[in-house]
Protein backbone atom coordinates (compact mmCIF):
# COMPACT_ATOMS: atom_id res chain seq x y z
CA UNK A 1 0.00 0.00 0.00
CA UNK A 2 2.95 2.51 0.70
CA UNK A 3 4.51 1.48 -2.51
CA UNK A 4 1.01 2.13 -4.24
CA UNK A 5 0.58 5.69 -1.99
CA UNK A 6 3.67 6.77 -2.63
CA UNK A 7 3.37 7.53 -6.70
CA UNK A 8 0.19 9.38 -6.19
CA UNK A 9 1.23 13.13 -6.21
CA UNK A 10 1.03 15.34 -3.53
CA UNK A 11 -0.71 18.67 -3.68
CA UNK A 12 0.56 21.72 -2.12
CA UNK A 13 -1.29 23.17 0.54
CA UNK A 14 -3.90 25.31 -1.56
CA UNK A 15 -3.63 28.69 -1.69
CA UNK A 16 -5.61 31.49 -1.95
CA UNK A 17 -6.89 32.65 -4.99
CA UNK A 18 -5.24 35.81 -7.06
CA UNK A 19 -7.82 38.39 -7.49
CA UNK A 20 -6.88 41.88 -9.42
CA UNK A 21 -8.16 45.20 -9.43
CA UNK A 22 -7.08 47.69 -11.11
CA UNK A 23 -4.84 51.31 -9.84
CA UNK A 24 -8.07 52.78 -9.57
CA UNK A 25 -11.22 50.39 -8.95
CA UNK A 26 -14.73 51.93 -9.71
CA UNK A 27 -17.12 53.55 -8.11
CA UNK A 28 -20.27 51.83 -6.98
CA UNK A 29 -23.45 53.63 -5.50
CA UNK A 30 -24.89 51.22 -2.44
CA UNK A 31 -27.38 51.24 -0.78
CA UNK A 32 -27.11 51.53 3.35
CA UNK A 33 -30.28 50.05 4.29
CA UNK A 34 -33.65 49.25 3.48
CA UNK A 35 -34.85 52.65 3.89
CA UNK A 36 -34.27 54.39 0.76
CA UNK A 37 -31.35 56.50 2.54
CA UNK A 38 -29.41 58.13 0.28
CA UNK A 39 -26.67 55.54 -1.31
CA UNK A 40 -22.72 55.49 -0.17
CA UNK A 41 -20.25 55.20 -2.78
CA UNK A 42 -17.77 51.90 -2.33
CA UNK A 43 -14.64 50.75 -4.51
CA UNK A 44 -15.27 47.67 -6.20
CA UNK A 45 -12.35 46.59 -4.20
CA UNK A 46 -14.02 47.30 -0.98
CA UNK A 47 -17.37 45.43 -1.89
CA UNK A 48 -15.51 42.37 -3.14
CA UNK A 49 -13.18 42.33 0.20
CA UNK A 50 -16.18 42.50 2.41
CA UNK A 51 -19.58 41.18 0.80
CA UNK A 52 -17.86 38.30 -1.73
CA UNK A 53 -15.54 37.11 0.91
CA UNK A 54 -15.73 33.57 -0.43
CA UNK A 55 -13.94 35.17 -3.41
CA UNK A 56 -10.87 34.92 -0.93
CA UNK A 57 -11.28 31.82 0.22
CA UNK A 58 -8.40 28.46 -0.54
CA UNK A 59 -9.93 26.44 -3.38
CA UNK A 60 -9.42 22.79 -1.70
CA UNK A 61 -9.89 19.80 -3.74
CA UNK A 62 -10.65 16.51 -2.55
CA UNK A 63 -7.10 14.15 -2.95
CA UNK A 64 -9.08 12.15 -5.78
CA UNK A 65 -9.59 14.84 -7.84
CA UNK A 66 -6.19 16.78 -7.39
CA UNK A 67 -5.26 18.52 -10.75
CA UNK A 68 -7.09 19.78 -13.77
CA UNK A 69 -7.51 17.27 -15.99
CA UNK A 70 -8.87 15.39 -12.96
CA UNK A 71 -11.30 18.31 -12.20
CA UNK A 72 -12.60 18.56 -15.78
CA UNK A 73 -12.87 15.05 -16.71
CA UNK A 74 -15.04 15.18 -13.65
CA UNK A 75 -17.11 17.61 -14.98
CA UNK A 76 -17.88 15.91 -18.28
CA UNK A 77 -18.09 12.14 -16.71
CA UNK A 78 -19.58 12.97 -13.63
CA UNK A 79 -23.43 12.73 -12.65
CA UNK A 80 -25.07 15.20 -11.66
CA UNK A 81 -28.25 14.28 -12.55
CA UNK A 82 -29.59 13.47 -8.58
CA UNK A 83 -28.07 17.26 -7.72
CA UNK A 84 -29.21 20.92 -7.91
CA UNK A 85 -32.63 20.05 -9.77
CA UNK A 86 -33.72 22.75 -12.19
CA UNK A 87 -37.05 23.24 -13.98
CA UNK A 88 -37.24 25.62 -16.54
CA UNK A 89 -40.59 27.16 -18.62
CA UNK A 90 -38.94 27.87 -22.21
CA UNK A 91 -39.74 30.14 -24.72
CA UNK A 92 -38.97 29.80 -28.08
CA UNK A 93 -37.95 32.87 -29.78
CA UNK A 94 -37.84 33.44 -33.80
CA UNK A 95 -35.14 35.48 -34.79
CA UNK A 96 -35.47 38.33 -37.91
CA UNK A 97 -32.99 35.82 -39.85
CA UNK A 98 -35.14 33.53 -39.68
CA UNK A 99 -33.36 31.21 -36.69
CA UNK A 100 -34.53 30.14 -33.52
CA UNK A 101 -33.28 30.63 -29.74
CA UNK A 102 -34.25 29.27 -26.49
CA UNK A 103 -35.04 30.67 -23.66
CA UNK A 104 -35.58 28.74 -20.64
CA UNK A 105 -37.04 30.51 -17.34
CA UNK A 106 -36.88 29.46 -13.61
CA UNK A 107 -38.99 29.27 -11.76
CA UNK A 108 -41.21 28.09 -13.97
CA UNK A 109 -43.99 29.87 -12.13
CA UNK A 110 -42.91 33.30 -11.18
CA UNK A 111 -46.30 35.03 -10.71
CA UNK A 112 -45.42 35.48 -6.91
CA UNK A 113 -42.11 37.29 -7.38
CA UNK A 114 -42.16 41.36 -8.21
CA UNK A 115 -41.50 42.93 -11.33
CA UNK A 116 -38.05 44.06 -10.64
CA UNK A 117 -36.68 41.27 -8.77
CA UNK A 118 -33.14 40.87 -10.52
CA UNK A 119 -32.96 37.97 -13.40
CA UNK A 120 -29.89 36.19 -13.83
CA UNK A 121 -29.15 36.04 -17.68
CA UNK A 122 -26.90 32.89 -18.58
CA UNK A 123 -25.27 31.91 -21.17
CA UNK A 124 -23.61 28.15 -21.25
CA UNK A 125 -20.51 26.20 -22.38
CA UNK A 126 -19.63 25.03 -25.95
CA UNK A 127 -22.59 22.72 -27.17
CA UNK A 128 -24.77 22.49 -23.49
CA UNK A 129 -27.27 24.21 -22.39
CA UNK A 130 -29.70 24.90 -19.77
CA UNK A 131 -29.54 21.53 -18.62
CA UNK A 132 -25.49 21.89 -17.46
CA UNK A 133 -24.57 21.36 -13.97
CA UNK A 134 -22.40 23.98 -13.94
CA UNK A 135 -25.60 26.55 -14.45
CA UNK A 136 -27.67 24.16 -12.21
CA UNK A 137 -25.35 24.60 -9.10
CA UNK A 138 -25.82 28.12 -9.44
CA UNK A 139 -28.97 28.94 -10.20
CA UNK A 140 -30.46 26.04 -8.03
CA UNK A 141 -29.23 28.47 -5.27
CA UNK A 142 -30.09 31.90 -6.72
CA UNK A 143 -33.58 31.00 -7.65
CA UNK A 144 -34.62 29.22 -4.72
CA UNK A 145 -37.44 31.11 -2.71
CA UNK A 146 -35.83 33.43 0.29
CA UNK A 147 -37.16 31.31 2.86
CA UNK A 148 -35.57 28.22 1.88
CA UNK A 149 -32.27 30.32 1.86
CA UNK A 150 -32.02 31.36 -1.58
CA UNK A 151 -31.47 34.71 -3.59
CA UNK A 152 -35.71 34.36 -4.57
CA UNK A 153 -34.45 35.42 -7.89
CA UNK A 154 -35.29 34.69 -11.49
CA UNK A 155 -33.20 33.25 -14.31
CA UNK A 156 -32.92 32.92 -17.82
CA UNK A 157 -30.89 30.49 -19.55
CA UNK A 158 -30.18 31.82 -23.48
CA UNK A 159 -29.91 28.30 -25.18
CA UNK A 160 -27.80 28.74 -28.53
CA UNK A 161 -29.58 27.68 -32.11
CA UNK A 162 -29.59 23.96 -32.05
CA UNK A 163 -28.36 23.50 -28.65
CA UNK A 164 -30.61 21.63 -25.49
CA UNK A 165 -33.34 20.82 -28.15
CA UNK A 166 -33.47 24.03 -30.03
CA UNK A 167 -34.27 23.59 -33.40
CA UNK A 168 -32.13 24.67 -36.56
CA UNK A 169 -34.27 27.26 -38.57
CA UNK A 170 -32.16 28.83 -40.60
CA UNK A 171 -28.42 27.91 -42.49
CA UNK A 172 -26.45 29.59 -39.65
CA UNK A 173 -25.20 28.45 -36.50
CA UNK A 174 -23.16 30.21 -33.51
CA UNK A 175 -19.46 31.22 -32.80
CA UNK A 176 -17.65 32.59 -29.63
CA UNK A 177 -18.01 36.29 -31.31
CA UNK A 178 -21.58 36.25 -32.88
CA UNK A 179 -23.40 38.50 -29.90
CA UNK A 180 -26.59 39.51 -32.03
CA UNK A 181 -28.79 36.52 -30.85
CA UNK A 182 -27.78 37.61 -26.98
CA UNK A 183 -28.03 41.18 -28.03
CA UNK A 184 -32.06 40.14 -29.45
CA UNK A 185 -32.62 38.12 -26.10
CA UNK A 186 -32.19 40.20 -23.83
CA UNK A 187 -33.71 42.41 -26.29
CA UNK A 188 -36.71 40.59 -24.91
CA UNK A 189 -36.29 39.94 -21.65
CA UNK A 190 -35.62 43.67 -20.80
CA UNK A 191 -39.47 44.18 -22.68
CA UNK A 192 -40.82 41.29 -20.57
CA UNK A 193 -39.21 42.72 -17.35
CA UNK A 194 -38.71 45.82 -17.83
CA UNK A 195 -38.13 47.00 -14.18
CA UNK A 196 -35.84 44.14 -13.76
CA UNK A 197 -32.24 44.67 -13.51
CA UNK A 198 -30.37 41.93 -15.34
CA UNK A 199 -27.00 40.55 -13.96
CA UNK A 200 -25.17 38.50 -16.88
CA UNK A 201 -23.58 35.11 -15.72
CA UNK A 202 -21.35 33.26 -18.38
CA UNK A 203 -19.48 30.12 -18.29
CA UNK A 204 -16.55 29.07 -21.63
CA UNK A 205 -17.85 30.11 -24.89
CA UNK A 206 -20.95 31.70 -23.36
CA UNK A 207 -18.28 33.92 -21.15
CA UNK A 208 -16.78 34.96 -23.86
CA UNK A 209 -19.92 35.90 -25.66
CA UNK A 210 -21.13 38.01 -22.90
CA UNK A 211 -17.54 39.72 -22.60
CA UNK A 212 -18.06 40.71 -26.36
CA UNK A 213 -21.51 41.89 -25.71
CA UNK A 214 -20.70 44.12 -22.64
CA UNK A 215 -17.72 45.43 -24.84
CA UNK A 216 -19.23 46.08 -27.75
CA UNK A 217 -22.44 47.72 -26.39
CA UNK A 218 -20.31 49.86 -23.58
CA UNK A 219 -22.97 52.22 -21.68
CA UNK A 220 -25.65 50.93 -24.20
CA UNK A 221 -25.41 47.84 -22.30
CA UNK A 222 -28.95 45.99 -20.71
CA UNK A 223 -26.83 43.87 -18.42
CA UNK A 224 -25.98 45.91 -15.55
CA UNK A 225 -23.21 43.08 -14.24
CA UNK A 226 -21.74 40.21 -15.50
CA UNK A 227 -19.70 37.23 -14.33
CA UNK A 228 -17.36 35.29 -16.17
CA UNK A 229 -16.21 31.64 -15.31
CA UNK A 230 -13.64 29.64 -17.82
CA UNK A 231 -13.64 32.80 -20.22
CA UNK A 232 -11.47 31.23 -23.43
CA UNK A 233 -10.21 34.86 -23.74
CA UNK A 234 -7.51 35.13 -26.40
CA UNK A 235 -8.74 32.04 -29.08
CA UNK A 236 -5.93 31.45 -30.70
CA UNK A 237 -3.67 31.67 -28.33
CA UNK A 238 -5.19 28.91 -26.12
CA UNK A 239 -6.13 26.55 -29.61
CA UNK A 240 -2.39 26.55 -30.02
CA UNK A 241 -1.89 25.73 -26.39
CA UNK A 242 -4.52 23.06 -26.83
CA UNK A 243 -2.38 21.43 -29.98
CA UNK A 244 0.75 21.02 -27.98
CA UNK A 245 -0.22 18.47 -25.51
CA UNK A 246 -1.30 15.12 -26.31
CA UNK A 247 -4.40 15.58 -23.84
CA UNK A 248 -4.80 19.29 -24.78
CA UNK A 249 -5.43 17.44 -28.66
CA UNK A 250 -6.99 14.23 -27.94
CA UNK A 251 -8.90 14.24 -25.39
CA UNK A 252 -9.81 18.17 -25.06
CA UNK A 253 -9.46 19.54 -28.12
CA UNK A 254 -10.93 16.43 -30.40
CA UNK A 255 -13.67 16.19 -27.61
CA UNK A 256 -14.96 19.94 -28.35
CA UNK A 257 -14.52 19.43 -32.64
CA UNK A 258 -16.57 15.61 -31.70
CA UNK A 259 -19.16 17.68 -29.87
CA UNK A 260 -19.99 20.26 -32.49
CA UNK A 261 -19.80 17.79 -35.52
CA UNK A 262 -22.84 15.59 -33.73
CA UNK A 263 -24.51 18.78 -33.22
CA UNK A 264 -23.96 19.09 -36.61
CA UNK A 265 -25.16 16.15 -38.02
CA UNK A 266 -28.28 16.45 -35.35
CA UNK A 267 -29.28 18.94 -37.27
CA UNK A 268 -27.67 18.00 -41.20
CA UNK A 269 -31.42 18.48 -43.03
CA UNK A 270 -31.32 22.26 -42.13
CA UNK A 271 -27.96 23.19 -43.15
CA UNK A 272 -27.92 21.37 -46.51
CA UNK A 273 -31.42 23.14 -47.08
CA UNK A 274 -30.51 25.16 -49.90
CA UNK A 275 -27.83 23.18 -52.05
CA UNK A 276 -26.36 26.09 -53.48
CA UNK A 277 -25.61 28.03 -50.12
CA UNK A 278 -22.04 28.49 -49.10
CA UNK A 279 -22.81 26.67 -45.86
CA UNK A 280 -24.47 24.01 -47.28
CA UNK A 281 -21.09 23.07 -48.93
CA UNK A 282 -19.40 23.67 -45.89
CA UNK A 283 -21.33 21.53 -44.15
CA UNK A 284 -21.13 18.70 -46.33
CA UNK A 285 -17.48 18.80 -46.18
CA UNK A 286 -17.70 18.71 -42.13
CA UNK A 287 -19.70 15.37 -42.59
CA UNK A 288 -16.84 13.50 -43.42
CA UNK A 289 -14.86 14.82 -40.71
CA UNK A 290 -13.29 11.96 -38.70
CA UNK A 291 -13.09 12.78 -34.69
CA UNK A 292 -12.09 16.37 -35.34
CA UNK A 293 -10.22 18.59 -33.72
CA UNK A 294 -12.14 21.91 -32.45
CA UNK A 295 -9.90 23.94 -35.45
CA UNK A 296 -10.25 21.51 -37.43
CA UNK A 297 -14.26 21.80 -37.13
CA UNK A 298 -14.02 25.57 -36.79
CA UNK A 299 -11.81 26.10 -40.13
CA UNK A 300 -14.19 23.69 -41.92
CA UNK A 301 -17.54 25.33 -40.68
CA UNK A 302 -17.72 27.67 -37.54
CA UNK A 303 -15.60 29.78 -40.00
CA UNK A 304 -18.67 29.87 -42.33
CA UNK A 305 -21.85 29.75 -40.66
CA UNK A 306 -21.02 30.93 -37.06
CA UNK A 307 -22.69 33.91 -37.80
CA UNK A 308 -24.06 36.32 -40.76
CA UNK A 309 -21.87 39.07 -42.66
CA UNK A 310 -19.85 41.26 -43.14
CA UNK A 311 -17.88 39.42 -40.63
CA UNK A 312 -18.37 35.81 -41.63
CA UNK A 313 -17.17 33.78 -43.37
CA UNK A 314 -13.53 34.22 -42.84
CA UNK A 315 -10.54 33.00 -44.50
CA UNK A 316 -9.82 30.81 -41.95
CA UNK A 317 -9.99 29.34 -38.29
CA UNK A 318 -7.10 31.46 -36.97
CA UNK A 319 -9.01 35.02 -38.51
CA UNK A 320 -11.78 33.46 -37.14
CA UNK A 321 -10.02 33.26 -33.97
CA UNK A 322 -8.66 37.00 -33.30
CA UNK A 323 -12.02 38.44 -34.44
CA UNK A 324 -14.04 36.15 -32.01
CA UNK A 325 -11.21 36.70 -28.95
CA UNK A 326 -12.56 38.77 -26.42
CA UNK A 327 -9.06 39.40 -24.34
CA UNK A 328 -8.59 43.15 -26.24
CA UNK A 329 -12.04 44.26 -25.20
CA UNK A 330 -12.00 44.25 -21.60
CA UNK A 331 -10.86 47.92 -21.54
CA UNK A 332 -14.66 48.84 -23.17
CA UNK A 333 -16.50 47.14 -20.08
CA UNK A 334 -18.67 49.77 -18.45
CA UNK A 335 -20.34 47.23 -15.87
CA UNK A 336 -19.09 45.60 -12.83
CA UNK A 337 -17.71 42.63 -14.28
CA UNK A 338 -16.10 39.19 -12.81
CA UNK A 339 -14.12 36.95 -14.31
CA UNK A 340 -13.03 33.49 -12.46
CA UNK A 341 -10.64 31.55 -14.13
CA UNK A 342 -8.64 28.54 -12.71
CA UNK A 343 -4.59 28.33 -13.30
CA UNK A 344 -4.82 24.19 -13.95
CA UNK A 345 -7.29 24.85 -16.82
CA UNK A 346 -6.07 22.61 -19.50
CA UNK A 347 -8.67 24.24 -22.28
CA UNK A 348 -7.52 27.75 -20.85
CA UNK A 349 -3.97 28.05 -20.44
CA UNK A 350 -3.95 31.83 -21.23
CA UNK A 351 -5.79 34.17 -18.80
CA UNK A 352 -5.47 38.26 -18.89
CA UNK A 353 -4.88 38.70 -15.13
CA UNK A 354 -4.24 42.47 -15.81
CA UNK A 355 -7.55 43.17 -16.82
CA UNK A 356 -6.37 45.68 -19.17
CA UNK A 357 -6.88 48.34 -16.30
CA UNK A 358 -10.23 48.71 -16.17
CA UNK A 359 -11.54 49.55 -13.04
CA UNK A 360 -14.48 48.39 -13.78
CA UNK A 361 -12.68 44.59 -13.94
CA UNK A 362 -11.89 42.10 -10.83
CA UNK A 363 -9.83 38.98 -12.06
CA UNK A 364 -9.40 36.19 -10.29
CA UNK A 365 -7.63 33.20 -11.01
CA UNK A 366 -7.93 29.80 -8.31
CA UNK A 367 -4.46 27.78 -8.23
CA UNK A 368 -6.67 24.16 -9.68
CA UNK A 369 -9.83 23.77 -10.49
CA UNK A 370 -9.96 22.44 -14.08
CA UNK A 371 -12.13 23.85 -16.74
CA UNK A 372 -15.56 24.23 -14.89
CA UNK A 373 -14.72 21.95 -12.35
CA UNK A 374 -13.70 23.37 -9.21
CA UNK A 375 -15.00 20.02 -7.35
CA UNK A 376 -14.23 20.13 -3.32
CA UNK A 377 -15.82 18.47 -0.28
CA UNK A 378 -19.43 19.85 0.79
CA UNK A 379 -22.01 18.31 3.01
CA UNK A 380 -22.43 14.70 1.99
CA UNK A 381 -21.41 15.24 -1.76
CA UNK A 382 -18.99 17.55 -4.17
CA UNK A 383 -19.80 21.12 -4.69
CA UNK A 384 -18.27 23.46 -6.76
CA UNK A 385 -16.25 26.32 -4.95
CA UNK A 386 -17.26 28.77 -7.33
CA UNK A 387 -20.99 28.93 -6.06
CA UNK A 388 -20.63 30.62 -3.13
CA UNK A 389 -18.76 33.31 -4.39
CA UNK A 390 -20.77 33.42 -7.58
CA UNK A 391 -24.20 34.00 -5.69
CA UNK A 392 -22.67 36.91 -3.29
CA UNK A 393 -21.81 38.71 -6.38
CA UNK A 394 -25.00 38.24 -7.41
CA UNK A 395 -26.68 39.35 -3.65
CA UNK A 396 -24.47 41.85 -3.91
CA UNK A 397 -25.16 43.19 -7.56
CA UNK A 398 -28.62 42.32 -7.33
CA UNK A 399 -30.22 43.64 -3.71
CA UNK A 400 -27.43 46.49 -2.70
CA UNK A 401 -26.19 48.11 -5.36
CA UNK A 402 -28.08 50.99 -6.86
CA UNK A 403 -27.95 51.06 -10.63
CA UNK A 404 -28.07 53.29 -12.71
CA UNK A 405 -31.15 53.04 -15.46
CA UNK A 406 -30.01 50.43 -18.89
CA UNK A 407 -29.43 52.87 -21.26
CA UNK A 408 -30.70 50.40 -24.12
CA UNK A 409 -32.20 51.82 -27.28
CA UNK A 410 -35.93 52.19 -27.60
CA UNK A 411 -38.06 49.10 -28.19
CA UNK A 412 -41.13 48.45 -30.37
CA UNK A 413 -43.18 46.20 -32.33
CA UNK A 414 -43.35 46.56 -35.91
CA UNK A 415 -46.10 45.43 -37.94
CA UNK A 416 -45.46 41.76 -38.54
CA UNK A 417 -44.86 41.30 -34.42
CA UNK A 418 -40.90 41.59 -34.23
CA UNK A 419 -39.79 43.34 -31.04
CA UNK A 420 -37.27 45.93 -32.30
CA UNK A 421 -34.50 47.85 -31.55
CA UNK A 422 -34.64 51.66 -32.76
CA UNK A 423 -31.46 51.94 -34.86
CA UNK A 424 -30.47 48.28 -35.10
CA UNK A 425 -33.43 47.50 -37.97
CA UNK A 426 -31.96 44.26 -39.21
CA UNK A 427 -32.22 42.74 -35.74
CA UNK A 428 -35.92 41.62 -33.84
CA UNK A 429 -36.99 38.84 -32.57
CA UNK A 430 -40.71 37.35 -32.26
CA UNK A 431 -42.56 34.55 -29.34
CA UNK A 432 -43.47 31.66 -31.50
CA UNK A 433 -43.95 29.50 -28.41
CA UNK A 434 -43.92 29.21 -24.74
CA UNK A 435 -45.08 27.57 -21.53
CA UNK A 436 -43.01 24.10 -22.31
CA UNK A 437 -41.84 23.05 -18.86
CA UNK A 438 -38.53 21.31 -19.33
CA UNK A 439 -37.23 19.50 -16.24
CA UNK A 440 -33.52 19.74 -17.48
CA UNK A 441 -31.57 17.95 -15.48
CA UNK A 442 -29.87 15.32 -17.64
CA UNK A 443 -27.15 15.73 -20.21
CA UNK A 444 -27.84 15.34 -23.98
CA UNK A 445 -27.39 12.06 -25.73
CA UNK A 446 -24.62 12.07 -27.79
CA UNK A 447 -22.97 14.76 -26.49
CA UNK A 448 -20.02 15.30 -23.83
CA UNK A 449 -21.27 17.46 -21.09
CA UNK A 450 -19.71 20.23 -19.12
CA UNK A 451 -17.63 21.59 -22.34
Amino acid sequence: MGAVLSIWPARALATQPIVHFAPKPALLAVKKDQNNTAPEELSIRTLIETRCTSLLRPFNPPWWLFNGHLQTLYCVFGDFSKHDLVSYDRTYLRLADGGTIGLDFTPPNSTHLRDDTPIVVVQHGLTGGSYESYVRAILSKACAKVEDGGLGYRAVVINFRGCAGVPITSQLLYSAGHTDDTRQALAYIAYKFPKAPLLGLGFSLGSNVITRYLAEEGEQTRLLSACTLACPWDLERNNDGLLRSFLGKHIYSKGMGSNLLNLLKRHAKAFVADPNHHVTKAAYVAFSLKNPTLEQFDETFTRVAGGPAPHFPFPNAQEYYRWASSHHVVKDITVPYLAINAADDPVVRHVPMDGAGNGWAVMVLTDGGGHLGWFEPGYKRLERWTTKPVIEWLELLGMSVVHAESKGSKLYVDGDGFLREEGRPRLGCKEIASHAIIDSNESEEGLLQGL
